[in-house]
């Protein structure tokens, strides 16, 4: 079994703080919309996200945290997906056992499809019958 443990906390880089999600909305910090300048040139750090809580009761939940990128400060143009993390029931995320709790790290870049973007968020897509959700916090510590 591997350990990393480099995994350094800067609250400048966190990107979810703890909190419960039940519909489909952007990432918050002390109920504000988080989204990171990460500047003009080629960023990488790990994405560490940390599961409490993943509502699997109904068998058909499905939560998605995208890694999201874009060239406009308020990402109201130029979005791109560039990576997603597939959590839920096992029915409908394509895994063999359902999600449970504890820490994802998922290496992250600002550069997709040869284009480097400035800006970062986290949005969490939700679907199926909900009703408590996904409670997670994350934040990028840098590689």
């Amino acid at each position: 079994m591997t350990q990393i443990r480099n995994i350094v906390f800067d609250s400048e880089l966190e990107m979810k703080d703890a909190g419960l999600v039940a519909a489909s909305a952007a990432a918050q910090v002390d109920a504000a919309d988080q989204i990171l300048d990460l500047g003009e040139s080629y960023f990488e750090a790990n994405l560490v996200v940390d599961l409490t809580a993943v509502e699997v009761a109904d068998g058909n939940e499905k939560f998605e945290i995208e890694w999201q990128l874009s060239d406009s400060a308020t990402f109201a143009s130029g979005v791109v997906v560039a990576t997603t993390l597939k959590l839920g029931d096992s029915s409908v995320t394509g895994g063999s056992a359902d999600t449970g709790t504890g820490r994802i790290i998922q290496p992250v870049r600002n550069e997709f499809m040869d284009t480097i973007y400035r800006y970062a968020r986290l949005y969490t897509r939700v679907a199926g019958t909900v009703g408590t959700g996904i409670n997670y916090s994350a934040f990028l510590s840098p590689r």
